[in-house]
């Protein structure tokens, strides 16, 4: 047996004005799940406790609760001692019971056709991914899309992929989902990340019904603006000032020191495009850390904002041209600093050559320790970083190396997706959330790791918002100015 201390949230609109936490300590067998401390709060010191639960191994979905935050099924998450334990983000009832009805009822049923036609095994093969759901609704009490628009959700999304995919079904499952909301999503993949059967909702379902929307005329305009865009000049973005590829006059950046590793640089579209010092300070700091650069000048557009927005038709050539600038180069690794072109390059091509983000590669070999800015600063996690590439550590570990962090929480800020083009008040509305969250935090400034958050977050907040590896450069710089060393300027 162990002891167990756990805070409760409690809600009971009869007799309570607001929500209070009440702290338990009970006596659990080894092994417990949250759904036992449950269970013996319940009958051993407080019976008006409200929760739910029936199968209690992780097949039903209705015990699922926030454990310190986080979505989780309490039958299948071990218990350890000083937990919270919430209800989902969802319409409270009492305690820990939501309102699941008003979601439930939005997810569509089979209409059956009138001649019956079974699935192949082909069909019953694509099906699959995205049968398992037990409508816990773990992804729909994340999805930030549904807090700022009106959007269904990516349960309701999951089913009408799943619905388009079966013969036996004739409703109009692609002009239903465009109806609720299939553009809104952000691809921040939030909702695949809490889901206990790990449905790989954005890109299985979201993605998925993109690309068919797109075949039958749905695309929004200033989607096929971009996809036009990427067509006639391989860019997806346009050029408002020299880009990074005509700055750097050479295919060969040789560091300062001894080699410790060769990379080739994807630079992606906005890092040459639109923000072309940042990628000259990522330059420098690598430089500096013996890192060895090579920038193939052939490279193009990863594709990214084509395979979101379901605009497919190019994607092999950008694919192919991709691939080919860095195949034959003598490099350890191909390297990236935009989190869209990482986490597409890693998940969305199938490469010949390893692909490591700028954080891991600083991480794995190394870095200087530079002087330390007296800022506090918070770090905006991109979603393409955090949950695209699992990173995490690794900046916050550089970041801790310059400034002093304050953590705040882990939120898509509204960039992604083709939302801010397609949809631009709905950013607009994840934004002003995320310059909330950065006033309450009190940080002097924001750090991130990738262009797209970067742009848009610096429009909802009076604080600076920087690249990591400009603010690593600022460290040194400021270090060489102390030690009397010639600072490159």
């Amino acid at each position: 047996m162990k002891q167990i201390t756990a805070r409760v949230y409690r809600f009971d609109p009869e007799t309570d004005s607001e929500a209070h936490f009440e702290e338990f300590n009970v006596a659990v067998n080894d092994g417990a799940r949250i759904l036992h401390v449950l269970h013996a709060i319940h009958d051993s010191v407080d019976a008006t406790l409200a929760f739910r639960y029936c199968c209690g191994s992780g097949q039903c979905g209705s015990c699922a609760v926030r454990l310190n935050g986080e979505p989780v099924l309490a039958c299948m998450e071990e218990a350890q001692d000083n937990i919270t334990i919430e209800p989902l983000n969802l319409p409270v009832k009492k305690d820990l019971v939501v309102d699941l009805a008003p979601f439930l009822e939005t997810i569509a049923s089979l209409k059956p056709v009138d001649t019956l036609k079974m699935p192949t095994k082909s069909d019953i093969d694509m099906i699959k991914p995205l049968r398992s759901c037990i409508e816990c609704l773990c992804c729909v009490s994340v999805c930030p899309a549904m807090e700022v628009t009106k959007f269904v959700g990516p349960t309701a999304m999951r089913q009408e992929m799943r619905l388009s995919l079966d013969p036996r079904d004739h409703g109009n499952r692609i002009a239903d989902a465009v109806k609720e909301g299939l553009f809104t999503c952000t691809s921040c993949q939030a909702c695949w990340k809490v889901c206990p059967k790990d449905i790989e909702i954005p890109s299985k379902a979201i993605e998925k019904l993109r690309a068919l929307a797109n075949k039958c005329g749905f695309t929004l305009p200033k989607h096929q603006e971009v996809a036009a865009l990427v067509k006639e000049t391989g860019r997806s973005v346009t050029r408002i000032e020299p880009t990074f590829l005509e700055l750097v006059n050479t295919d060969i950046v040789e560091p300062s020191g001894t080699v410790k590793a060769t990379v080739g640089f994807f630079v992606g579209c906005m890092y040459n495009m639109r923000l072309p010092k940042t990628a000259l300070d990522a330059i420098e700091v690598l430089k500096r850390n013996g890192i060895r650069v090579i920038i193939p000048k052939e490279q193009i557009c990863c594709g990214s904002p084509l395979i979101r927005t379901g605009q497919l038709d190019f994607l092999d050539t950008l694919r192919k041209r991709n691939i080919d600038a860095f195949r034959f180069q003598k490099i350890d690794a191909v390297m990236t600093i935009c989190a869209g072109c990482g986490s597409t390059l890693k998940n969305d091509y199938r490469t010949p050559f390893a692909v490591l983000d700028i954080n891991e590669i600083l991480t794995k070999f190394g870095i200087e320790s530079p002087a330390h800015l007296p800022f506090r600063a918070t770090y905006h996690d991109p979603c393409h970083l955090l949950r695209g590439q699992d990173i995490r550590e690794q900046p916050r570990q550089l970041i801790r190396e310059v400034v002093d962090l304050v953590e705040m929480p882990s939120v898509c800020c509204g960039s992604g997706g083709g939302v801010k083009s397609g949809i631009p008040e709905e950013a607009a509305a994840l934004g002003k959330r995320r310059g909330e969250e950065i006033r309450k935090c009190g940080a002097d400034l924001v750090i991130t790791s990738c262009p797209f958050c970067e742009f848009h977050i610096a429009g909802h907040t009076d604080k600076p918002v920087k690249n990591i590896a400009t603010v690593l450069l600022e460290g040194y710089r400021e270090k060489d100015r102390k030690t009397g060393k010639p600072v490159v300027p």
